[in-house]
């Protein structure tokens, strides 16, 4: 269908058409004079869109004029008066054919969302899951196959993860969905254990996020968004069943009612992992040696269910959106091994219920655009050991314990709740064409207590009754220019952080002792983009970062992390430099490539530090972290062949002169990947069964190079714990059709084709080799 613009160039052509030929006509002899009761035909009125096609005047026609007889004078022009002759003498006057105007090809090019970020100053990448859905790798894959994301998980699906950003990891990068905090929509348990098929697409800000976000993250945001409300009704499911016992449910239905703008989408997913698969440890035998040996894993299920009903208004005069969402859902996870894999457990669990509430506002004015935020949510974390047995690894018990409790040597049964508020003000005030001003503030409020249903000292006041609140503010500003026709855009802005502590801790005497602290930071940074020509654009920003401590670091979550409440915040300037030059539409296909380079100079880095049985969060004074990373891909004539690739160098270490740490300065911060590639390939056929549907072939591969889990300096060289390096493939095969509005595709995949040892952590083993089968519809 052609766009209005489209519709009124092909009026005016065929206007200019018309006059172009009764210009001709006129220029013709005339057989005879107008009548008088014919109407002149006028020029058309000129359209301001006519320019656009250029109207096609025929050449001017002289009339054949006989030639005068030889020796007459010349011809001179006479006026002469018109006469009237009676309608009934004048034949009727020869009107030509005009023809009708050719058809013309008109491309009306829609930038969307996804792009217009890309093209955009902010420091940002953008993933779109439209392929993504149809495969059976989960989000923390999808993500992790993205320059400069690192994902590590310890085991198999929903396992521990840590996410790393450019260097920086855990909670220094601060996840979101639909711009509310991860842990408050509904996912408490981590971004790589959210079910891809709910997300469309992923935004991965690095080290520079936007004041709209509200956040005080050190090393980037990552924002993801859900499907839009733009879809008057539409219904999507997916199932996926694979090796060990992993099982995967999504659905979601949405309808907009668009005569009253009332909007309704519900979604719901099940997770299942018996996470039994084989891996090789020590196992100690009965002459008191460990050989490695190969065993199944037997007490690593996962199990999580969850659900969400968004309904509101659209649309409307008084609001472009009014939505409220509300969610629940439950987590269940059993613990098999310490961080280390040096111990084994057969009954420890670990769950966790959450639910909560969301509702958002937007409205754009004439030059005003206000959005609003309120969030509200409720977690309860229930951590149990209270195991009677000593467990080998084949998950026989082999003697009883002489008191309950495997990771302790001592009975835990501890609750924790915790209350979240959250809200967000942004307004964009556009004061001119080239000028915005953009504001927002956001204050946040986190209350944790719990109760120890088994203390080590029953005389003794229970520590997770003790006061733990935490109450935070940031608010930002910032200045938009858009000059030289919008082949410039600058963003500069300025923070403000501010965080309230009001807790107690107990002494070893096991008095409580008040813990009050206030801490306020300000920070500032600047964003760049410089369109060098419509397929090539430069970017660059900059931003002293301020993170406070999370709720998690300081107070702990139940297990393994213990409390500390003397944490400081951390801070850090971050650099981003940028290139990206893509080709469009060339004889030997599409090209684009992208090359990023960092650094991120971080004062107080919190890191956390195991230790035998449990892990704390502490503050290591500086590090810095310097990289660069590389993107190319191709799309042949015909999309009929897709080659991908990345590679990340990270040089992250430790600068710091002082506090414990001093002496590891200048060495790799520990146990984590500094160099990394990715590579895919898509190989695809079109119109196999119908007009519509294809068959593609997926090859998708991973590289790792070795690390080392503890400091480089200290300790023979020959016997530190490394992490070999890894190469992991998978490969699937796709087929997908569609029929108007339906959509169904079928996917098998292999993971870890070739069976490779994985670890992400010393000692603890990702799965190897496994079968998956996914199904998608939509309607």
């Amino acid at each position: 269908m052609l766009s209005s613009c489209a519709r009124d160039s092909l009026q005016n052509l065929a206007k200019a058409a018309t006059f172009g030929a009764l210009v001709l006509i006129s220029a013709l002899p005339a057989r005879a004079q107008p009548a008088p009761g014919d109407v002149p035909v006028a020029a058309p009125a000129p359209d301001a869109n006519a320019s656009q096609i250029p109207e096609q005047v025929p050449p001017e026609t002289t009339p054949a004029v006989e030639p005068a007889p030889a020796g007459a004078p010349p011809a001179v022009p006479v006026e002469v008066p018109p006469v009237e002759v009676p309608p009934a003498e004048v034949p009727p006057a020869e009107v030509l054919p005009v023809a009708e105007p050719a058809a013309i090809d008109v491309t009306v090019r829609h930038q969307s969302e996804a792009e217009r970020l890309r093209r955009s100053a902010e420091a940002v990448s953008v993933i779109e899951t439209k392929d993504a859905r149809r495969q059976t790798a989960d989000l923390g894959e999808v993500l992790a196959r993205t320059s400069g994301v690192g994902v590590q998980r310890a085991g198999g699906l929903g396992s521990d993860t840590r996410f790393s950003l450019n260097g920086l990891t855990d909670d220094q990068i601060r996840f979101f969905l639909d711009g509310v905090p991860l842990e408050m929509a509904g996912f408490p348990f981590g971004i790589a254990n959210v079910n891809v098929n709910l997300i469309d697409r992923a935004e991965v800000f690095r080290g520079v996020v936007p004041i709209r976000f509200g956040a005080d993250a050190l090393g980037g945001a990552v924002n993801l968004v859900s499907e839009g409300t733009q879809a008057k009704r539409r219904a999507v499911a997916s199932i996926m069943a694979g090796s060990f016992g992993t099982y995967r449910l999504t659905a979601s239905a949405q309808q907009l009612h668009e005569p009253s703008g009332w909007f309704t989408r519900a979604s719901a997913f099940l997770d299942h992992a018996d996470n039994d698969y084989p891996m090789t440890t020590n196992v100690a035998d009965d002459t008191g040696k460990d050989p490695l040996s190969r065993v199944y894993r037997f007490h690593d299920a996962y199990r999580a269910v969850g659900g969400n009903i968004e309904t509101g208004v659209v649309d409307r005069k008084w609001a472009d959106r009014l939505l409220l969402r509300v969610f629940l859902a439950d987590y269940y996870r059993e613990i098999q091994n310490n961080l280390l894999m040096t111990a084994v457990y057969g009954e420890p669990t670990r769950s966790e219920l959450t639910s909560g509430a969301t509702l958002s506002y937007e409205h754009a004015l004439r030059n005003v655009t206000v959005s609003a935020l309120v969030a509200y949510a409720w977690d309860q974390i229930d951590f149990k050991d209270l195991g009677t047995c000593v467990y080998d690894w084949y998950g026989r018990c082999v003697r009883p314990r002489p008191q309950p409790g495997e990771i302790l040597g001592r009975p835990i049964d501890q609750l924790y709740w915790t209350n979240s508020g959250y809200a967000r003000l942004y307004a964009d005030w556009r004061v001119a064409r080239e000028h915005s001003v953009r504001f927002s503030l956001s204050p946040s409020l986190v209350q944790r207590t719990g109760e120890d249903n088994r203390l080590a000292n029953p005389n003794k006041p229970d520590p997770l009754a003790a006061e733990r609140d935490l109450y935070g503010l940031v608010s930002g500003i910032d200045y938009k220019l858009d000059a030289l026709a919008e082949r410039l855009e600058n963003v500069l802005f300025v923070k403000d952080y501010l965080q309230v502590l009001r807790s107690e801790e107990q002494l070893s005497t096991g008095v409580l002792r008040r813990v009050d602290r206030t801490q306020h930071r300000a920070g500032l940074g600047d964003t760049l983009r410089l369109t060098i020509s419509s397929s090539v654009f430069a970017k660059a920003s900059y931003e002293w970062a301020t993170r406070m401590p999370r709720s998690d670091e300081i107070f702990g979550n139940g297990w393994p992390v213990q409390p500390n409440l003397q944490l400081k915040p951390e801070f850090s300037h971050n650099v981003n430099l940028e290139l990206d030059a893509s080709t469009e539409g060339t004889q030997v296909g599409t090209f684009h490539g992208n090359l990023n380079g960092f650094l991120r100079e971080v004062d107080d880095l919190i890191v956390l530090v195991p230790q035998k049985q449990t892990a704390l969060y502490q503050n290591v004074a500086d590090a810095r972290s310097l990289g660069v990373e590389a993107v190319a891909d191709w799309t042949s004539p015909g999309r009929y062949l897709v080659l991908a690739g990345n590679t990340t160098y990270v040089d992250f270490r430790n600068t710091s002169t002082r506090g414990a740490f001093a002496k590891f300065e200048g060495e790799r911060i520990p146990n984590r990947p500094w160099l990394f590639s990715n590579g895919s390939a898509k190989l695809t056929a079109h119109e196999l069964v119908s007009t519509r549907d294809e068959l593609s072939l997926l090859w998708n591969t991973r590289y790792v190079h070795s690390f080392l889990r503890g400091w480089e300096g200290p300790g023979d060289p020959t016997t530190k714990l490394n992490i070999p390096a890894q190469v992991v493939h998978s490969l699937a095969l796709v087929y997908a059709t569609r029929r108007g509005s339906r959509a169904l595709s079928f996917t098998g995949e292999v993971q870890n084709l070739t069976d490779a040892e994985v670890y992400d952590f010393f000692g603890v083993p990702r799965p190897g080799r496994a079968f998956y089968f996914k199904t998608t519809g939509s309607l």
